[in-house]
């Protein structure tokens, strides 16, 4: 098969599958893992080029939804006449079901399955590993810093935050993203404030100018020197590499990587 995939996220599923040999093109924004790194690019994911899709005559377009604007490819592909499908996880459990529906889509149904419950079985493990923690700290993630943008109760960042034994501190809003303010966080006072600005590199995020933000140098997380530059591409991106991610929050806040 011949696929094409239009966003960071899809084509880390094809690694999780092991069928990355089956691209023949991804989006400007997928570096993982370094064998895409040489194939055809067919633009940034909010504006791809459809007709560098369609010239690459893929069998299977990996389409998403995950960031708004994205409406727009979905249009193209059904103008070009391009056979797609397209992923919208917010949980771990619809990431998971998305493994198993491009394990379908190229053919390998019984491989999407076993990846699927692999995928399954690690989440398991470590609900049952937080369970028992005995602290459960409050974490602040920062999805963009102004205006504030920071994931909410439906966002799989939730669901790692507690399966590291800890919970967002906006895990109260329903929703998979909420828009708040420097003053809103401030009255939350998390323990740890977690800076993962989507698109942006861990070099270029300065700790420093979050900590001069008016009246956050009395918040907990900053006292305690709990400020964290973590990987984006870790934790911003619905695919399996959230279980890397999870790995290193959980040592990280139960101290065994300092």
């Amino acid at each position: 098969m011949r696929v094409v995939s239009l966003c960071p996220s899809n084509t880390e599923i094809m690694e999780y599958l092991g069928k990355t040999n089956l691209l023949v093109g991804v989006d400007n924004f997928s570096d993982f893992p370094q064998a895409v790194l040489d194939l055809p690019r067919v633009g940034p994911d909010l504006s791809i080029d459809m007709e560098k899709v369609a010239s690459l005559k893929p069998d299977l377009v990996l389409a998403s939804l995950s960031v708004p604007g994205m409406e727009k490819n979905i249009e193209g592909l059904e103008e070009k006449e391009l056979p797609y499908i397209t992923l919208d996880p917010n949980s771990l459990d619809e990431i998971a079901d998305d493994i198993q529906q491009v394990g379908n889509a190229i053919h390998e149904r019984e491989l999407g399955e076993q990846k699927a419950n692999e995928f399954r079985n690690e989440i398991h493990f470590h609900r049952k590993q937080a369970s028992t923690f005995t602290s459960n700290p409050s974490l602040y993630w920062e999805w963009w810093p102004k205006p504030i943008f920071t994931p909410g109760g439906t966002n799989w960042l939730t669901e790692i935050s507690e399966l590291a034994g800890a919970r967002n501190v906006y895990a109260d809003h329903q929703m998979a993203s909420v828009q708040t303010d420097w003053d809103d966080v401030k009255r939350k006072n998390p323990d740890h404030i977690c800076m993962v600005w989507v698109g942006v590199k861990e070099e270029k995020m300065n700790p420093e100018l979050v900590k001069k933000r008016p009246g956050w140098s009395n918040m907990d997380a900053i006292k305690e020197g709990n400020i964290h530059v973590l990987e984006e591409s870790l934790y911003c991106r619905p695919s399996p590499r959230l279980l890397e991610g999870l790995r290193k929050l959980t040592a990280l806040l139960t101290g065994e990587d300092r």
